[in-house]
């Protein structure tokens, strides 16, 4: 029975898991924990996921083969259809759930705004990486919208920053009151604006913070980072920390589970030993913004 990767999950309790899905058997999660050696290698072709809508997926018609250095282990036909049927995209405007406002800290000067719908709680900041967050605001899409949109031009802030970023300066942070403070401090600036919609409800400033979730404590400095896996190619080694779709490794390797996604994963024979293709990842101070996605 083959089981292919669907990239890496956040459970209720704040746990990183990796996804798997097994043809006719539907879908399942192995909870990671940090500490532990990990160790898979890559067999076959990397194919197409499907589309993942309300909790069950429908699997890709002609489990097309994708690319291997893609983010998305989606054929253009399952991921137009994606698309097709979401907020993010802005093609649902119907949805009648309730969504939150909220603002997501991921290092210094990186902060975002963005929407989530409310029923899924944390689970948009932990999949993001944000490590302090705080609710803005809670009502009807449109209106979360429109203040998403109000907050970014007010407040100079974007509504999505690239992982790279993230990830150069998730070593090196300041500490949690810090960290607080700028959140708290664009939140009171945020609450001052004129224009809020009348049917969104204002949230109080509290911080949360994912510095434990996500393992930072001691984190290893990213020194590499994964940029495709291979059939045959091994990633080896032991879990430092998680942060949104990345897992960090004892010796600096950074494994972005996006590229993981499509692939069947086996353990390794022998001695494992990491051969998979990497690059450098630039330090802190030289990762400038390189678009938003």
């Amino acid at each position: 029975m083959s089981w292919w990767c669907t990239g890496l999950r956040w459970d209720r309790d704040g746990r990183p898991a990796i996804g798997w899905l097994g043809e006719g058997r539907g879908e399942r999660t192995s909870v990671l924990a940090y500490g532990q050696q990990l160790a898979f290698v890559a067999r076959g072709e990397r194919h197409c996921l499907g589309v993942r809508r309300a909790g069950k997926r429908t699997a890709c018609p002609t489990a097309v083969v994708v690319p291997a250095r893609s983010g998305s282990a989606q054929c253009p036909a399952c991921a137009r259809l994606d698309r097709s049927f979401s907020v993010a995209a802005d093609t649902r405007a119907d949805d009648p759930r309730t969504y939150r406002v909220y603002l997501a800290w991921f290092g210094p000067g990186l902060v975002k705004v963005g929407i989530t719908a409310e029923e899924r709680g944390a689970a948009r900041l932990l999949e993001q990486g944000a490590v302090a967050w705080s609710w803005l605001g809670r009502g009807p899409l449109m209106a979360a919208r429109r203040t998403e949109e109000l907050l970014r031009a007010a407040l100079g802030v974007p509504d999505r920053i690239a992982y790279s970023r993230k990830r150069a300066v998730r070593a090196q942070l300041p500490p949690a009151a810090e960290r607080g403070r700028e959140v708290a401090e664009l939140h009171l600036r945020a609450g001052a604006l004129p224009g809020w919609p009348d049917s969104l409800e204002r949230l109080p400033c509290e911080v949360a913070d994912h510095a434990g979730a996500f393992g930072l404590d001691g984190l290893p400095v990213p020194v590499r980072v994964v940029t495709r896996m291979e059939p045959g190619a091994v990633v080896a080694g032991r879990l430092a920390g998680a942060a949104g779709p990345d897992l960090h490794l004892a010796d600096g390797l950074v494994v972005d589970t996006r590229l993981l996604a499509g692939w069947e994963l086996l353990g390794p024979a022998g001695e494992p030993v990491t051969s998979v293709p990497v690059a450098q990842i630039p330090a802190a101070a030289e990762s400038g913004q390189d678009g938003l996605f």
